[in-house]
């Protein structure tokens, strides 16, 4: 049985995370965040003990470890993680800039343990077989990508992903890694060339960071990809958020919409309201991590595969920032 801490529960994911563990047969230690409150108080509710050092919790014999901590302490837990030998699966994005990402990747290489970054929805059929559709061959030569990932401001969520020093961003950095991890995946190759624009048109009195942005990627053999990103759906929208996606190929075009498999209600303990069925991505992405720990294997989601979408994400603040398009030196990636 694996033996799993939780370094931070800043994430709203984390909600989930525990759940997929439990349902998995792992034993949840314990949990670490350095908001003692916050943290006694999540323990409290799921039923774990909590331990207000991270080294404490690492000392207990755990075999691996979920960084859901804000992004500006991920770099300081995944090198106590990776020193304490447990693998580590790291929320996205990895760091608030190339240096923590790249520092994060380095040190469980170094340490020789897996690192994962949390990109559930690589584990999505439909994301699959889009991919499948490309690299057969069967819509011909892929020319263009188009994505959007949209959502309601988080601050009905957690409000520190509006706090541009704890999250490096705002909406870009928040939304643009999951289709960029998407389009390079299927690609096989990262992109060479970012352009974006920003804003900050909604929300403008309630934050300081970009709240929507459109991003251009430029792939190899001059393959494109956007992304269209933001937090400006309506606060009382349905569900936090959202993904789609199209590829336009010499013989054919595909789409998809990740979150699609939904139930509208009307009525009941809601007045409206959106409940998912399906696929349980994070479940799926969990269980993967267990089992490369199991069997000494890489996830299948790298920490590689994270520090590329981060870099994406990155060099499209400092697009939007300078009004001109960031190169992407391979070396980034090494």
């Amino acid at each position: 049985m694996e033996r799993i801490g939780i370094l931070g529960v800043a994430h709203l994911h984390v909600d989930a995370y525990i759940r997929n563990l439990r349902e998995a047969g792992a034993q949840v230690v314990g949990v670490y965040d350095r908001d003692a409150a916050r943290g006694a108080a999540w323990a409290r509710k799921y039923e774990v003990a909590y331990y207000s050092d991270a080294d404490e919790l690492l000392a207990q014999g755990v075999n691996g470890v979920l960084v859901c901590a804000e992004t500006l302490y991920h770099r300081e837990l995944v090198e106590k993680a990776a020193g304490a030998g447990a693998a580590v699966l790291c929320e996205k994005p990895l760091g608030v800039d190339m240096e923590d990402s790249r520092a994060i990747v380095r040190s469980c290489r170094e340490a020789g343990v897996p690192l994962m970054t949390a990109f559930p929805l690589r584990f999505d059929k439909s994301l699959s077989q889009v991919r499948d559709l490309v690299i057969s061959g069967q819509l011909g030569q892929a020319r263009a990508f188009s994505g959007t990932n949209q959502s309601v401001m988080p601050m009905r969520e957690r409000s520190w992903f509006a706090d541009g020093a704890l999250a490096g961003g705002g909406a870009m950095m928040d939304h643009i890694v999951h289709l960029a991890d998407a389009y390079s995946w299927i690609m096989g190759t990262p992109p060479e060339e970012v352009y974006a624009v920003s804003n900050r048109i909604v929300h403008s009195a309630s934050v300081t960071v970009e709240t929507s942005g459109l991003v251009m990627l430029t792939y190899p053999g001059g393959v494109f990809a956007s992304i269209d990103c933001s937090w400006n759906r309506p606060l009382n929208y349905p569900t936090w958020g959202g993904m789609t996606l199209s590829v336009v190929g010499d013989g054919g075009t595909a789409d998809a919409d990740l979150f699609s498999q939904r139930l509208t209600q009307f009525g009941g303990d809601q007045n409206f309201g959106w409940i998912q069925w399906g696929l349980d991505t994070n479940q799926l992405m969990i269980d993967d991590f267990l089992a490369s720990i199991r069997d000494s294997r890489k996830p299948a989601v790298s920490g590689r595969d994270g520090l590329i979408a981060t870099a994406v994400a990155i060099a499209a603040l400092e697009s939007a920032s300078t009004g001109v398009p960031v190169r992407l030196s391979p070396d980034l990636f090494t």
